[in-house]
């Protein structure tokens, strides 16, 4: 589960969960096997600061969402400023034994005319970045090979990290990410019961004019210091005092 301890307040889930960007919504999608869930959700939950934890009930699995501003704190001295910064975490809570689940996430909306995008990854990221005449926008979460890195952060199943050979060889075909024009796809490899997995993806954007790579190195969190950052800064609104 998702951030059990910070405060929530359920909303009514009216819309389909997205980070807004430059070049249109960005929207998630999750497929167990070969049934994709729902748009909407089943519970949709407020946390502090804006962000927002969606999720999904299943007799095989819970599925949960979290939207959230980001800050990367990059050095100043490297890098320019973002324009924005926000992220998700994507997690699956396995009830029963599951051969195939996939996570993808995609600009939804056609791109303006005169934007380009295309595969920017690299250095264990999968990311794709669309540039036009004003913005940079890269969208980035984990590759196959940080996928069985995550193990020792106990962010995926702790025997994946033996999958690592299968990368290294390129002998993987049934997981892993694909990438298509606006966006990426994670297949897991199998799930069992009690497993958990968490993925993140993140999306920064800065104007095109800024040549310190910025949005590229801002999309590398791993899900546990996007987790952590939220939950410290809803501690800090918890404690601090009430205006007035």
């Amino acid at each position: 589960m998702l951030l059990p301890t910070v405060p929530r307040i359920r909303l009514r889930a009216a819309v389909q969960s997205a980070i807004d960007t430059p070049f249109g919504p960005l929207t998630f999608t999750t497929a167990i096997g070969n049934t994709g869930l729902p748009l909407l959700p089943d519970e949709l939950f407020e946390l502090p600061g804006g962000r927002t934890v969606a999720r999904w009930v299943r007799p095989a699995a819970r599925v949960e969402l979290l939207l959230t501003p980001y800050d990367p704190e990059l050095d100043p001295e490297t890098w320019g400023p973002l324009t924005d910064c926000r992220a998700a975490v994507w997690r699956i809570d396995v009830f029963a034994p599951l051969g195939c689940v996939q996570f993808s996430a995609g600009l939804s909306a056609r791109l303006p005319e005169g934007a380009d995008a295309g595969y920017d990854g690299g250095q264990a990221l999968a990311a794709i970045t669309v540039e036009d005449e004003k913005t940079r926008l890269t969208v980035g979460g984990d590759d196959a090979e940080a996928i069985c890195w995550a193990a020792d952060a106990g962010e995926v199943p702790r025997r994946w990290a033996a999958l690592i050979d299968e990368v290294h060889n390129h002998s993987f075909s049934t997981w892993g990410v694909d990438f298509g024009h606006n966006g990426m796809s994670w297949t897991l490899p199998p799930l069992e019961a009690g497993d958990h997995c968490e993925l993140p993806v993140i999306a920064a954007w800065a104007p095109v004019t800024d040549e310190s790579a910025n949005t590229w190195y801002a999309v590398m969190a791993s899900p546990t210091v996007l987790l952590r950052q939220v939950a410290a800064e809803s501690a800090q609104r918890a404690d601090a005092p009430e205006a007035g």
